[in-house]
């Protein structure tokens, strides 16, 4: 694991400062705080035993320095009592955003109109089954990614970055995308054209189309002046054999273990055409509502 992806994996640092800080915590708890303890009931038995002694010989003494000297010697050193107030907060952000729900900014347009640069989404961390954090081992099954389900995983070419994208193919499925239509196990998927929509990040009209995946109906951009796909575009990737290409066409078969995925702005987007299969062991999550947009607050709802 380079230095890169360490830095790169927010699970990793915080799995660390969760141990580092758990450590110190637990160190305080069963062996620093009872040696302070010893510590100060020695120095105030000597305290009394000296106290007792110049009481004796008629000298007042002032009995507040007694506490002031136990409050000295039993505080915490300040890394003890950082590491004491951060640990279970991070411990409490550790298990949420490894077992529940994660949050994501999208940084870039391949998902519009469905999700905008600079949403703020909310990824449900379970429903494709439980993972250990930072090495993403799956250890319970609960669920698999559906075609239509908008996935959240770490991208095949760099799993230092999470990618977005939409399921369209499960495992076995066969793929095919021509004329910027797709076919999904021989079976045409229907569109139903909409108003065009005005891109906000550059001002032109794009169609837009209803696309009519079985039990996941979605809206999608279509760039009439870009091809169906870039040849030029399509690298070498695991399987790469499992996809045929032509000029305005594709087929792709899915192998086991694996997703194919694309965006929703169809021409504008870096998907499974280009670098291929996405195999379960990258998943994150499934999108499942946008929390804020800071620049559009209306957006707060549920991601379909």
């Amino acid at each position: 694991m380079n230095l890169q992806l360490i830095l790169g994996n927010f699970a990793l640092i915080l799995f660390v400062a969760m141990v580092v800080t758990g450590i110190i915590w637990c160190l305080d708890v069963f062996v620093l705080a009872k040696q302070r303890r010893a510590r100060a009931d020695a120095a105030l038995a000597e305290y009394d035993a000296r106290h007792a002694k110049l009481t004796a010989d008629g000298i007042k003494l002032d009995n507040g320095n007694r506490a002031a000297l136990a409050a000295q010697i039993l505080r915490q050193p300040t890394w003890v009592e950082y590491s004491g107030s951060f640990f279970p907060v991070i411990a409490l952000v550790f298990f949420l955003r490894s077992f529940l729900f994660e949050p994501f900014k999208i940084p870039s347009s391949s998902m519009v109109p469905t999700l905008l640069v600079g949403d703020l989404i909310l990824v449900n961390k379970f429903d494709y089954g439980i993972r250990l954090p930072v090495i993403n081992k799956k250890i319970l099954q609960v669920g698999d990614p559906q075609r239509g389900d908008v996935m959240v995983f770490r991208y095949p070419k760099d799993e230092s970055q999470d990618y977005i994208k939409r399921v369209i193919g499960v495992p076995g499925d066969k793929i095919t995308y021509e004329n910027k239509r797709l076919t999904v196990n021989g079976v045409p998927v229907q569109y139903e054209p909409m108003d065009d929509y005005l891109d906000d990040e550059h001002p032109v009209y794009r169609k837009q189309f209803l696309e009519k995946l079985p039990n996941a109906p979605h809206r999608i951009l279509n760039d009439e002046a870009a091809r169906t796909i870039n040849l030029n575009a399509v690298d070498d990737f695991p399987h790469h054999d499992n996809c045929t290409y032509s000029y305005d066409k594709f087929t792709c078969i899915v192998p086991e273990g694996n997703y194919f995925m694309m965006g929703d702005n169809r021409d504008n987007s870096a998907d499974s055409r280009y670098w291929g299969f996405v195999p379960d062991q990258n998943i994150v999550g499934k999108a499942v509502a946008i929390w804020m947009n800071f620049n559009n607050p209306k957006r707060i709802g549920g991601i379909h």
